[in-house]
């Protein structure tokens, strides 16, 4: 795909700048001093972070290799990754990207075909990997990225402020209800709910995608005509940008997934609809003060269910790498089953990167630990269908994203634009009108393919 090629390639050629200044610093670390270094491109979540910590452990069991850490936010990593990886020059020898990224990246021979290395790797076991996220990471039947941890969507929740309140929720619940609950709850102590706003097409559209889906709507109907003007689109951002900006927490419009994680964690809101990896943070005595406090229900419906989202961060080798062997035993000890039993038996089991592996839900102290939160964790990423992803057809996949290269230039600018809503800067209706202009003029480039 010519044109797809062309498009990334713009797309990140805005980032290169932001590349070259962030090369070696914000987050950047490096353990040992062996003679082959490794350079690892990560988002600072904490279960990354937990990785940094383990790492000289690998590097005991391999003498020979250095590895070095670049961190950096969800946003700053997208463009980074994203422009260091369509320009092939060899900066980093693994990349965190996800199901977004990864079968397009194969699709334009940016990523090494990992299924090679995994067949000659004894014990790695491909199919132990939970067959939603094996699929989304595959490309022609062959994996180029290998989950870290994987995800949906569901929905947290103080059920001691739900009991003490009297307040019960369908399974699913409904949007409603949670509305409902979020105004009954909502006080001078505590916000009713946290909701993302801070702008990226993988920080606030995460969440409102997942709601626009459910309320019926979608981003292009099966003719590439944009649809986010549509009543469907209109009621569902509506609702979102009115639910966090009358219950929701301060600063919303700058709050993230970190951000709203603090918030639960510190017991500063009732209730917050995001991934299912946050329970890494609320379940951790060490970061939160809500533990064994919090409840788990599937992510809520309007129209369509199930609506929670499919997404894993995912390690990958760029075709520029010059270490794809020394890349590839970082990612098989980064990503296997001893991983996991290692992460919980020196760090607490509530802090295994969950979603990955089936096996991990047959750990009996995993079991013990996420009996409120690891059988619906399973359930919803199981359930997610990103080829379905909506009420209507469409003509491209994904839950929470578009799966076209276009996506995050266009989703940046969406997100940007219901951001100022949520901030008060502009009506819903002001903002949508403009992002459906943005997204007309995509597609009007796959109009013209047909």
């Amino acid at each position: 795909m010519p044109t797809a090629r062309r498009t990334i390639r713009a797309a990140s050629a805005g980032a290169v700048a932001l590349s070259v200044a962030l090369t070696g610093c914000a987050g950047a670390g490096s353990i040992g001093t062996s003679g082959r270094t490794v350079t690892i491109a990560m988002v600072s979540n904490s279960q990354m972070q937990d990785a940094q910590q383990l790492a000289s452990q690998f590097e005991a069991e391999n003498p020979d290799i250095d590895l070095k850490f670049v961190t950096l936010s969800e946003n700053q990593a997208r463009a980074k990754i994203t422009a260091s990886t369509a320009m092939g020059g060899g900066e980093f020898d693994v990349v965190m990207i996800s199901n977004y990224e990864t079968p397009q990246w194969a699709e334009y021979g940016w990523l090494t075909n990992l299924s090679p290395y995994i067949e000659r790797t004894d014990g790695y076991d491909a199919d132990d990997i939970i067959p939603s996220l094996r699929e989304a990471l595959s490309y022609e039947g062959d994996l180029y990225s290998v989950p870290f941890y994987g995800e949906s969507s569901f929905l947290m929740y103080r059920k001691d402020l739900f009991e003490q309140a009297g307040i019960t929720l369908s399974d699913p619940p409904t949007w409603n209800e949670v509305a409902d609950a979020a105004a009954r709850l909502d006080s001078p102590d505590i916000n009713g709910i946290c909701l993302r706003g801070k702008p990226g097409w993988g920080e606030l559209l995460a969440p409102l995608d997942t709601v626009i889906n459910t309320f019926g709507g979608r981003w292009f109907d099966e003719d590439w005509n944009a649809q986010l003007n549509s009543p469907e689109v209109r009621e569902a951002v509506q609702f979102y940008v009115d639910l966090v900006r009358e219950h929701g927490q301060p600063g919303a419009a700058t709050s993230g997934f970190s951000e709203c994680a603090t918030q639960l964690a510190q017991g500063r809101v009732a209730m917050w609809y995001d991934s299912t990896s946050a329970v890494s943070t609320l379940e951790d005595p060490a970061s939160s003060n809500v533990v064994g406090k919090i409840g788990y229900a599937a992510a809520p419906v309007r129209e369509k269910d199930p609506s929670g989202w499919l997404y894993t961060w995912s390690l990958g080798i760029p075709a520029g790498s010059e270490h794809t062997e020394d890349a590839w035993k970082f990612i098989s000890w980064m990503t296997d089953q001893q991983y996991l039993r290692t992460v919980g038996e020196q760090l607490g089991w509530e802090r295994v990167p969950p979603g990955s592996r089936l096996s991990t839900y047959e750990i009996p102290e995993y079991a013990e630990a996420a009996a409120a939160y690891g059988p619906i964790t399973l359930e919803s990423i199981e359930g997610a269908d990103q080829q379905n992803p909506t009420v209507d057809p469409v003509p491209y996949t994904g839950i929470q994203f578009v799966a076209i290269p276009e996506f995050q230039d266009l989703g940046t600018r969406v997100s940007q634009q219901i951001s100022a809503a949520i901030a008060g800067r502009q009506t819903v209706e002001e903002a949508l009108d403009q992002a459906q202009k943005y997204a007309e003029a995509v597609g009007a480039t796959y109009r013209e393919k047909q």
